[in-house]
């Protein structure tokens, strides 16, 4: 089973407007092997609170706008350190990067595919000289 092409689409719209937002490290992965919930995670993040949450309100207003959703859920608001919206497809984690580098949701996911995402879309790379 791999993500259906919706998700891809979704993962995809997501990505971009993270990435006009400046988002770093910007990688999707399809999940729909391991999980029944949802066929795409996306994950990026920022280097503070409000930087995360202007990320999350264009990955929002560009999937209203371009693909006619709205999250089923959102969590994570009032910390503002690692906001999650669920649009039941793809699910995208937004986290400051100090909980990124914490949580390592890529050493979890590292085993299934990842989704290639259009030019432009990976967001800002962190120097080798950061460290997690």
């Amino acid at each position: 089973m791999t993500a259906t092409d919706r998700a891809v689409e979704l993962v995809q719209v997501a990505a971009e407007a993270a990435a006009d937002k400046l988002a770093e490290e910007i990688i999707a992965y399809d999940v729909s092997d391991q999980l029944i919930i949802t066929d795409a995670f996306v994950l990026c993040s920022a280097p503070n609170d409000r930087q995360v949450r202007a990320i999350v309100d264009e990955v929002e207003d560009q999937l209203r706008i371009k693909s006619g959703v709205k999250p089923v859920r959102r969590e994570g608001e009032r910390d503002g350190r690692w906001i999650l919206l669920d649009y039941a497809d793809i699910i995208v984690h937004i986290q400051h990067e100090e909980e990124r580098g914490y949580y390592g949701l890529e050493r979890l996911w590292k085993d299934c595919p990842e989704i290639e995402l259009p030019e432009g879309s990976r967001g800002a790379e962190r120097s080798p000289l950061d460290e997690r």
